[in-house]
């Protein structure tokens, strides 16, 4: 029996050392709803139909990924890859909430950021 209920769907659950101040900068980078904010999670998604997409954990053991890996060091566990219409507006918006521009960058077309925590996601335009 496949494990789909008909509860919502919660998504990616990120740890952060500051679940509420992580979820704040996702809030205004994507636009979407904060549904639940406290100190040890916080959830949000784009409208209250949707499910809670995107959480929050505090982790009181959170170490900052590294990108690009290193050995010996801890690596991201998982990206988030957010489309976008203008790729140089949006690292500009970005860091302004609080981002940084990755100082390795694979490709073209895609910026890799850091959020606060130091979690990748990747900003790209579908020329498709």
């Amino acid at each position: 029996m496949p494990l789909r209920t008909t509860k919502h769907w919660f998504g990616v659950v990120l740890d952060a050392p500051d679940a509420s101040a992580l979820a704040h900068f996702y809030e205004r980078l994507l636009g979407w709803t904060l549904f639940r904010d406290t100190p040890s999670w916080a959830t949000l998604a784009p409208s209250d139909t949707h499910g809670y997409n995107l959480s929050f954990q505090t982790e009181p053991n959170y170490v900052r990924p590294v990108w690009p890996s290193e050995p010996g060091r801890p690596i991201m566990m998982l990206h988030l890859d957010l489309e976008v219409d203008d790729l140089d507006a949006a690292v500009a918006y970005a860091v302004e909430l609080g981002a940084v521009l990755a100082g390795f960058q694979p490709q073209e077309d895609v910026r890799v950021m850091l959020d606060p925590a130091g979690h990748p996601f990747c900003l790209y335009v579908d020329r498709d």
